[in-house]
This record gives C-alpha cells, sequence and structure tokens, in this order.
C-alpha cells in the first residue's frame, strides 16, 4: 500500500467516524400520569356490555353495585358491597359538582324508602353527566342523567376520591 492509498484510506476513516458522532435532537415527552379516578373509570369500563346479575362480580354477569365495589376495588379502594350502604360513604357534592370517578345514587323502586340503584361517572362535559352502571334489561350499559328516568330517580352524588 503506497502512501497515497494510506493517506486516502485515513480521510475515509477519519469521515465515517465523524458521521458516527453526530448527535439527534430527540424530543423527550412528559410522562402522563393517570389520575385514580381515570383508573377507577377504566376498570368500570372493562365490564361495559357484561349481562345483568343479582349480586354479580365478574364478567359472567355484574349487578349495579358490583360494577363500582369492583372498579374501585382494582384500585385497593374498599366500598361497602350494596348501594344503599355505598351512599354512606365519601362525601356528597352538589351535582354541578359532580366529576369523573364519583357516585350517583337513585331512587328507582316506587315502592320502599331510600337508595337502591348505584352508578359510576365516566364523564362530565358542558353539564352532561354520564354514568355506568347495570340494568336488568341491558346490563352494564353508559347513561346519561339527562335521560328524563334517570333525572326524575337521582338522589344524589358522592365523591370517594
Amino acid at each position: 500500500m503506497n502512501l497515497k492509498h494510506f493517506f486516502l484510506l485515513f480521510v475515509m476513516l477519519i469521515f465515517v467516524l465523524s458521521s458516527c458522532s453526530t448527535t439527534k435532537n430527540v424530543k423527550t415527552t412528559k410522562a402522563v400520569s393517570i389520575s385514580k379516578s381515570d383508573k377507577v373509570v377504566a376498570n368500570a369500563l372493562q365490564f361495559k356490555g357484561v349481562k345483568y346479575k343479582y349480586g354479580g362480580i365478574t364478567n359472567k354477569g355484574m349487578d349495579c353495585s358490583g360494577i363500582v365495589f369492583v372498579a374501585y376495588k382494582k384500585e385497593n379502594i374498599q366500598l361497602p358491597r350494596v348501594s344503599k350502604q355505598m351512599a354512606k360513604t365519601g362525601k356528597k357534592v352538589g351535582l354541578k359538582s359532580a366529576k369523573k370517578g364519583d357516585l350517583i345514587f337513585f331512587k328507582t323502586a316506587k315502592k320502599g324508602a331510600g337508595i337502591n340503584h348505584v352508578g359510576l361517572i365516566v364523564s362530565v362535559n358542558n353539564g352532561q353527566v354520564n354514568f355506568i352502571h347495570a340494568t336488568t334489561s341491558k346490563g352494564v350499559i353508559v347513561s346519561s342523567l339527562s335521560n328524563p328516568y334517570w333525572k326524575k330517580a337521582f338522589v344524589k352524588v358522592n365523591r370517594i376520591l
């Protein structure tokens, strides 16, 4: 190998090595933290479409308080198992202050006193409250409080988180 070839090889080697050391601008993204209420709602939404089963707490069947009970339990938050007892937990908030993750309570029975149905608020947009719950006819669904049936049966909202 003559000096000319050696020099050419040397220049090429320097070029290759210097090109490997270039830096690229790497954009960093902030880690998005997921709130407890987002997690609880996501847990409940996994049961959407499951059929109704009195006392049920699995994907084979679910009742209204069962879905709330399981959604919170997956986040290590223990609630009573039945809606009437759930209504005694947390802090009562006004409907206008309701937010995702809050519990929404209803009185749907014509006879008897008190709360007998619960849902979990999945969204509040421009005053429109949507909640997931289990109905005997349709199973686990998302409903709107603007529905006249639910609006009439509405009792209160409690905040757990």
